[in-house]
């Protein structure tokens, strides 16, 4: 690719609660101009929290977008953008599932739709769980239960699972953890 692509100049169109939209106004080397969306999301973290059998435990939640329910890793959005992940992984293994551990390993980091956003999200393994208590938000309702890395495998490749930052850790996991 010969020349520079430039942005040269970003208006917000919409402020929410998770992200927020904007216009960008891209020049390129040929002279021409485009508008690109571009979504900020200042992050999340999600967990693989590892029983002492093996099991991972998932969450049953409503996601809005889909209209409907998905079975996911733990996972959430950083407090604040300078959040460290691992802190917010821990956070949300606990509020989610009602476990703790002090054994979490990065596992990957995400980008999940680079084309538009840059949401990125650090996914961490959580060994040596610990009993606790769940600590959902006003506005979650979510089933844990475990299940056996072959049951997800499954369930991934029938499409019951769908969420990509699921499938990709379940799958990372697997190669780093299992196969190493």
């Amino acid at each position: 690719m010969s020349g520079e692509i430039k942005r040269t100049g970003r208006e917000l169109v919409h402020k929410g609660a998770i992200i927020d939209v904007y216009t960008d106004h891209m020049e390129f080397p040929n002279g021409h101009h485009a508008d690109w969306d571009f979504i900020h999301h200042d992050g999340a973290a999600a967990v693989v929290p590892v029983l002492p059998d093996g099991r991972i435990l998932m969450v049953r939640q409503f996601r809005n977008a889909l209209d409907r329910e998905t079975l996911e890793i733990p996972a959430g959005k950083l407090d604040a953008a300078d959040e460290p992940g691992l802190a917010c992984a821990r956070r949300e293994l606990n509020e989610e599932t009602g476990y703790k551990s002090d054994e979490l390993e990065w596992l990957i980091t995400l980008r999940t739709t680079v084309a538009f956003c840059n949401e990125k999200i650090e996914i961490y393994v959580a060994k040596n769980l610990i009993p606790s208590k769940q600590n959902l938000d006003e506005d979650e309702f979510v089933d844990v239960k475990a299940y056996t890395l072959e049951e997800l495998k499954r369930m991934i490749y029938d499409g019951t699972i769908q969420d990509s930052k699921t499938v990709a850790a379940l799958l990372a996991y697997e190669v780093k953890y299992l196969h190493a």
